[in-house]
């Protein structure tokens, strides 16, 4: 059955302000480049069309139409080899004009934090991701619910407060 939530890029195509992005897991689905990246294969960033991908683009062109996207991570310390990975490959997502933070676990303490990662367009409309145990995508929901878009944008300011920079962040 195909899926009622509009994606990504539709949402992304509408957003007039920003975008932001929660995410809270140690570990996601294992993908064919995690897999080569821990063989020890390692991307060539000069060769930039060897790795730019159609989402790279998309944010690319969303950013240059003056939309603010921007990512924050909370992770456990020390963190997990995904985390290592993913902080290694968001050299991409910062060339494309994302701006990226990672918040380790600890200080997350006090932070009132949704139950699931998600994005949250122009601070009213969320796309929920729902994940299974191993970190593959179940579904994604979409919801303009404004007391939970409320609680992603008062959680995710927080978080962005307290993160360090994905320059200064070392894994």
């Amino acid at each position: 059955m195909p899926s009622s939530v509009p994606s990504f890029g539709e949402l992304l195509g509408k957003c007039q302000r920003s975008a932001v992005h929660l995410e809270m897991r140690d570990s996601y689905a294992l993908t064919e480049r995690f897999e080569a990246w821990q063989r020890g294969e390692r991307i060539d960033w000069a060769d930039r069309e060897s790795w730019w991908h159609p989402y790279d683009q998309l944010i690319s062109e969303t950013v240059a139409r003056g939309v603010l996207i921007r990512r924050a991570r909370i992770v456990s310390e020390p963190v997990s080899e995904y985390i290592r990975w993913e902080h290694y490959v968001t050299h991409a997502n910062v060339t494309a004009g994302e701006q990226v933070r990672w918040l380790p676990r600890r200080l997350a303490t006090g932070i009132a934090l949704p139950g699931n990662d998600f994005w949250l367009f122009d601070d009213t409309l969320l796309r929920v991701h729902h994940f299974s145990g191993d970190g593959a995508v179940v579904e994604d929901e979409i919801t303009d619910e404004p007391s939970v878009a409320e609680l992603c944008r008062s959680a995710f300011e927080t978080v962005w407060q307290l993160a360090t920079a994905h320059e200064q962040f070392t894994v």
